[in-house]
């Protein structure tokens, strides 16, 4: 009792956060966040699975997504915090080893969110500076030197800022706005086949509803992100008020830049040679206008992924020293270098995780691992709100109609079941990296309870994130 009187009052003496971000500061963070990876890599995936309807699963999974934020709205304005979706976790069912699965389930789609955009960046170099590295060996060597040389870069510390991500935003919009213009420049020089954009292309044996869902549970990859900005609620001013108008504005906007860019896509490719490689923008890009210089467009494309992998290696580092922290892991993992600051044992172990991802699984089960690990995260959340309505606080917040967390836990829920059609290779490489975790929170366990007979629990307002 007397530990957690000395930490409240801790807590009590610690300044607060500075309230800097107004809405649309706010908006380009959401916008930024759920940009990146997933469009510029898997849109020729989704295409493999659906022909040329590919903008249908990039349209339900934006509805699948906006159902989701409607939960995080809710929670987020009634308790305005930055640890996300372990403290809503926590709160609604108070099982410390449901917090930490959910904790870690977060980190690892960081992880297989990174190694998915290092298969991405190797494929966009070797087609961008026309280098025959071949499918194997070749490509994995540059994304497991460009994985090497973000952990490089997370061990020296980074020092992002408001005004970095904005740069690192328009940078990455400004890639999608080129595809769209050039789809729509070529379309309307007659160029293109638009008849495409109905043409369903189901893989032999298979109907099209769950060709749709399979690709669905693929696509989702592409929308996540929204639920990082709950951990700017500290800093937000008025996140009460700001949060709802400025999610969803940020959700529609890259919903609406998705389905355009796939719509473009494929009415300049078609679904099969889009499908094939790596780096499906760049086809578009060079069938629709011969003329423009690739290279150009291969930068914004490794600099787009580049940052996400850079940012979610971040995420997951850090995440690992929170849970270090808090007893939950191997205190080894938290060290810090005593000159650089960073927890380098946890930069150095994700880094070695990554590896073998990137190594073991293709771009494709990268990018369903991401989407499953987070879908089933966000079931959680959607059953959290309704378990919290019980818990009534003084100020006023966001109220999501009932049916809408609802829904969204019955979609979250069937995307991340066998039933969508999901690949089985998004769940072997899910339950490796989840068995990691309970065999790290076990010796942990163990240690705490019998060797040092100290409990073993978890604080999610401690995490970093």
């Amino acid at each position: 009792m007397a530990d957690a009187k000395t930490r409240d009052s801790t807590e009590r003496e610690q300044p607060a956060l500075n309230r800097v971000i107004g809405p649309w500061l706010l908006l380009l963070f959401v916008v930024g966040d759920i940009l990146g990876t997933g469009v510029y890599a898997l849109t020729g995936k989704v295409a493999a699975e659906v022909g040329g309807a590919v903008w249908l699963p990039f349209l339900i999974a934006f509805v699948v997504a906006l159902l989701t934020a409607f939960s995080y709205l809710e929670l987020v304005t009634k308790y305005p915090r930055a640890a996300g979706a372990a403290l809503y976790t926590h709160k609604a069912f108070g099982l410390h080893f449901l917090t930490f699965m959910v904790t870690f389930a977060v980190m690892c789609s960081g992880l297989t969110s990174a190694s998915s955009a290092s298969k991405a960046f190797a494929g966009n170099f070797a087609e961008a500076f026309d280098l025959s590295l071949g499918e194997g060996a070749g490509l994995t060597a540059v994304a497991v030197g460009f994985m090497t040389l973000i952990a490089l870069v997370n061990f020296r510390g980074v020092g992002e800022s408001v005004k970095v991500n904005v740069l690192l935003t328009c940078v990455e919009l400004t890639g999608l706005l080129i595809v769209i213009a050039i789809g729509a420049w070529a379309l309307g020089g007659g160029e293109g086949d638009v008849s495409r954009l109905v043409q369903f292309d189901s893989p032999p044996g298979e109907s099209p509803f769950f060709s749709v869902t399979a690709a669905t549970a693929l696509a989702f990859f592409a929308m996540v992100g929204f639920e990082d900005s709950v951990n700017m609620a500290e800093e937000t001013k008025d996140p009460v008020r700001i949060f709802p108008k400025v999610m969803l504005t940020g959700l529609c906007v890259t919903g609406a830049i998705y389905v355009l860019v796939a719509i473009s896509a494929v009415a300049l490719v078609t679904p099969a040679d889009l499908g094939e490689g790596d780096a499906p923008l760049l086809k578009v890009v060079s069938a629709g206008a011969p003329a423009f210089p690739l290279w150009v467009f291969a930068f914004i494309t490794m600099f787009a992924v580049a940052n996400s992998a850079l940012i979610n290696m971040l995420m997951a580092s850090r995440l690992l020293y929170g849970m270090a922290n808090e007893r939950v892991l191997p205190r080894i993992l938290g060290r810090v270098h005593r000159t650089r600051r960073t927890p380098w044992v946890g930069i150095v172990f994700t880094t070695l995780i990554a590896f073998g991802l990137i190594w073991f699984a293709d771009l494709t089960a990268l990018g369903g691992t991401t989407a499953l690990l987070l879908l089933c995260v966000f079931t959680v959340v959607n059953i959290a709100v309704l378990v919290l309505r019980r818990d009534r606080v003084e100020h006023r917040h966001f109220r999501a109609p009932t049916a809408i967390p609802v829904l969204g836990a019955v979609a979250c829920a069937y995307l991340a079941s066998p039933l969508s059609g999901r690949a089985g290779a998004d769940y072997r490489v899910a339950g490796v990296l989840l068995v990691i975790g309970v065999v790290l929170w076990a010796l942990t366990y163990a240690t705490n309870r019998f060797i040092r007979h100290r409990e073993t629990t978890l604080d999610p307002t401690h995490l970093e994130k």
